[in-house]
């Protein structure tokens, strides 16, 4: 399995279920992680970004309709995440309501593997069709959607904070921003700036003290060259 191929979040209370998803989409190369509940599934959205959730409408406490309508309307970095919604009640009204609250698709249990590999292509497809979301430059590949960086492949550790910095950078590549500006984008304060880019210099540059990448500009701010 490739480094970079779509990361999956299975929600089902069906354990059973769940361990034969997890299986069959890591089969057909998908990174795949799993949530028997509501709650554990948003504990799971803390520590990753996920491309696509495939989500059972009837659960234990929070059914799958209150937590598709929660992602909506919770933190930015997962509003956007495509959902797939698994459902045993087939009325067309039942569709309406996941819908109505932002479902992507829908898929009536019991399903055929094959159907739901194939919608989660279609829904993947879409989704990269609408939003160009990789920057290159030098060795890397930076996923602004994910706000992910990879070099050769292999995934490259960054803290939310380098994450969300490199994210205002390269919404504007060669374009310098001040220091106050990636405050306000970035959600780093003042002189934190300055010690995030010194961190993120570490990481992408092969001396980080005449970088290439993010360089200073006097006066100005600082900047990401993608040449």
């Amino acid at each position: 399995m490739m480094d970079n191929a779509s990361h999956i979040l299975v929600v089902d209370d069906d354990t059973r279920l769940l361990s034969l998803l997890r299986k069959y989409l890591m089969d057909n190369d998908y990174r795949v992680s799993t949530a028997d509940s509501a709650d554990a599934a948003r504990g799971k959205m803390q520590g990753f970004c996920f491309d696509l959730m495939v989500l059972d409408r009837m659960m234990p406490g929070e059914d799958g309709l209150d937590m598709a309508r929660s992602v909506r309307s919770g933190p930015a970095i997962n509003r956007t995440i495509p959902i797939l919604m698994l459902t045993a009640m087939a009325e067309s009204d039942d569709r309406i309501d996941g819908l109505e609250v932002g479902v992507d698709d829908y898929l009536t249990k019991p399903f055929e593997p094959r159907e739901l590999l194939l919608r989660i292509e279609a829904i993947l497809r879409r989704a990269k069709t609408e939003t160009a979301t990789e920057l290159s430059f030098g060795d890397y590949i930076f996923n602004t959607e994910r706000g992910e960086l990879y070099k050769d492949g292999d995934l490259i550790n960054l803290t939310s904070g380098e994450s969300l910095l490199l994210k205002s950078l390269a919404a504007t590549p060669g374009v310098p921003i001040s220091r106050e500006d990636l405050s306000l984008s970035s959600g780093n304060q003042g002189r934190a700036v300055d010690v995030q880019i010194t961190r993120l210099r570490r990481k992408i540059e092969d001396d980080p003290k005449l970088p290439r990448h993010l360089q200073t500009v006097r006066g100005e701010g600082y900047v990401l060259w993608t040449d």
